[in-house]
């Protein structure tokens, strides 16, 4: 089990090389409020004085400290010398000649033999970052210290928990920092170590409060109370350390910080440690083994292991699945560009394929959400036009006064004894140019529809060509190119189809079967005309006594304006005149109804023929010609910069866990327990 906090450890180092925190690792965060005696517990731990200090905030940056157990210097000489028992390579760093050294992360390749060196290469860091007027960052600075007399432990120095802005602190400093701290134990696989001084409430514990917050049931907290020699005489902490007053989970342990005094002094640690186990024996006799910085670090190592054997199935799995993501990520950006003329026939070829099989309705990624690509064109045929077609009246905008109008004017100058046929014609030709204007709008919408493909298949099919914002954009422009091309010769064509129907109007049509059945009504009726000669002779007195004023004839005596339409006045028909009426609305529905029919059954093949399947036949070899020429292949297959920055990120990330994978692999199972 000793092997696993380095092994932590080295996870830590892999994923900090790609600047990411994809992964929640296994760590001890060290939390309390301002002047509450954490520096003074993590110098305990190291044994030497190495971290700023000060009057108000002086942790303005979080510290990843890494503490490494090395052999003393003497073995690791024997070691690179070939002498004495061979041990562990990794325990030798062969090349330093010191006891304990530090390292920081942004300073590669140089060691730190001098801990006051440490401390001021902390402080330059930190103003680096943070300004030099107590301004604080979430950027960690990341610090090695090897050293015989360490445990291996891997703790998070936080700033400590503050109220009043100082310097140029914001107004919301306290806020800040509580932010801060919550997105480091936050983490489920971070321990809390929670410093709070021994002469002040408990209850009221800034650390403890935070602590609560993410770990309510206390499974994460260990709770440290410093500071034991500065309580008021007669009163001590036992109650506290028992866990009488506030349980904790994981533990209570007393320690004594050293005082201002031993710091100017510059008392040893090791002094300041005996001088603690002396204090400890007097005041606390009971709890003296259980309590003191030499037990804490023990602590710390022990939960930190069984901590990290906890979660080391989790992390594993983890790993594993994002391994498998970042590989498919990776796979959907491609390989760099080589052979250029390959690359762009198979885009092309692979765009085309898709933009047909979407309107044929066999691409591989269907949407669900809306109807796209032939079901759409269906869809606009069959019901868009083909509903839009059935609401058209056939005698719409004709009124009785309109059939009369026309009826009076094919007779010229004679009255006429029956319907006269030009009528009808002439009637029914303005209703059928009625259907012009739907069957453009049928083009217009297949054509539409045809453009959204384009767009379909560049964000959900062809993925490749994304990578290739040029080659898209060409692409985009080749298509709607030939989709214009295609417009105003289909247009043309349904033009044409209205334009045949007006050309002729076709009285012996199979379905025209109102023609004869009103032929033979005429013929009786011109039968009864004869016979009833008389009859009409009295009709034609009425009309003549009733002034036509219907047909906007002048009344006697009012000037005509030839400028001025005249107003139809309303008036009741005749017997005969709504007869002729009946007639040729008859006559007029029921050929319009078969030319309604010709003209929904025609318009879809007509937009079929001339643009949708055109486009399909010809798009491939549409794109080949304007795009596969070699002046362009460079330039269309520039990738953009962003895919190619994601590509490295992506790649450098995958990296990353394989060597986690690797690194997690080499713990046995015997290690885990």
């Amino acid at each position: 089990m000793e092997t696993l906090i380095p092994t932590i450890n080295r996870l830590q180092e892999v994923f900090l090389t790609v600047g990411a925190e994809i992964i929640q690792l296994p760590q001890i965060v060290v939390v309390g409020s301002q002047s509450s005696g954490k520096s003074s517990v993590l110098e305990s731990l190291v044994g030497w004085d190495f971290l700023p200090r000060g009057s108000g905030i002086v942790t303005r940056r979080p510290l990843v400290l890494q503490l490494i157990n090395v052999a003393p210097l003497k073995e690791r000489l024997k070691i690179e010398s070939g002498n004495g028992v061979k041990q562990n390579a990794q325990n030798s760093y062969p090349g330093v000649k010191a006891e304990e050294w530090g390292t920081f992360l942004h300073c590669k390749n140089q060691i730190f033999t001098d801990f006051q060196e440490i401390r001021r290469e902390i402080e330059s860091e930190t103003e680096r970052s943070s300004g030099d007027n107590k301004g604080i960052t979430a950027e960690p600075i990341y610090l090695k210290i090897f050293s015989p007399k360490v445990l291996n432990l891997t703790l998070i120095d936080l700033p400590g928990i503050t109220k009043v802005p100082v310097g140029d602190q914001p107004e919301d400093i306290e806020a800040q920092v509580q932010e801060m701290i919550l997105s480091f134990i936050s983490n489920p696989n971070s321990l809390i170590l929670a410093v709070s001084p021994a002469n002040s409430d408990l209850a009221t514990s800034d650390a403890l409060k935070l602590a609560r917050e993410v770990d309510p049931d206390g499974r994460r907290t260990l709770l440290v109370v410093s500071k034991l020699d500065l309580m008021d005489a007669g009163t001590d902490a036992l109650e506290v350390l028992l866990g009488r007053v506030i349980p904790v989970r994981l533990g209570i342990i007393g320690v004594v910080n050293r005082s201002q005094h031993d710091i100017n002094t510059k008392k040893s640690l090791e002094d300041s440690m005996r001088d603690e186990q002396a204090f400890l024996q007097r005041h606390y006799p009971s709890l003296a083994s259980r309590a003191g910085s030499r037990y804490l670090a023990k602590t710390l190592s022990r939960l930190l292991m069984h901590h990290i054997r906890d979660c080391l199935p989790d992390l594993k799995t983890r790993v594993t699945v994002l391994s498998s993501q970042y590989q498919a990520r990776l796979n959907s950006y491609g390989q760099p560009v080589e052979d250029h003329s390959a690359t762009l026939l198979q885009i092309v070829t692979k765009f085309a394929s898709d933009y047909c099989n979407t309107i044929e309705g066999t691409a591989r990624y269907i949407q669900t959400s809306e109807l796209c690509g032939g079901a759409r064109i269906c869809y606009i045929f069959h019901e868009t036009f083909g509903r839009t077609l059935q609401s058209i009246d056939p005698l719409g905008g004709l009124t009785e006064l309109d059939i009369l109008t026309a009826i009076r004017n094919a007779t010229g100058p004679r009255p006429a004894l029956f319907v006269p046929e030009v009528s009808f014609e002439l009637l029914v030709k303005r209703q059928i140019k009625r259907l012009e204007e739907p069957s453009l709008r049928c083009v217009e919408l297949v054509h539409e529809e045809l453009q959204r493909i384009i767009q379909h298949c560049s964000s959900f099919s062809t993925q490749e060509l994304l990578r290739f914002p040029k080659l898209h954009d060409s692409i985009v422009e080749v298509v709607t190119g030939l989709l214009r091309k295609r417009l105003p010769i289909t247009n043309e064509m349904v033009h044409n189809l209205v334009a045949i129907e007006l050309a002729y109007i076709n009285t012996k049509h199979p379905d025209f079967t109102d023609a004869a059945q009103v032929s033979a009504s005429v013929n009786s009726q011109q039968a009864e005309a004869l016979d009833g000669g008389k009859r009409w002779k009295n009709e034609k007195v009425a009309e003549e006594k009733t002034p036509a004023a219907g047909f906007g004839s002048p009344s006697k005596g009012q000037a005509i304006n030839l400028l001025d339409t005249a107003v139809p006045v309303s008036r009741k028909l005749s017997a005969r005149e709504q007869r002729d009426c009946e007639v040729i609305q008859r006559l007029i529905k029921s050929y319009f109804l078969i030319v309604r029919k010709s003209i929904q059954d025609s318009v879809p093949k007509t937009v079929m023929h001339f643009l949708v399947n055109f486009v399909k036949e010809h798009l491939q070899s549409e794109l080949v010609g304007q795009l596969y020429k070699q002046p362009l292949l460079q330039e269309l297959l520039i990738e953009s910069q962003d895919t190619a920055q994601q590509r490295t990120e992506v790649a450098q990330m995958l990296e990353a866990l394989k060597k986690a994978n690797n690194i997690i692999s080499e713990i046995r199972e015997t290690h885990l327990w």
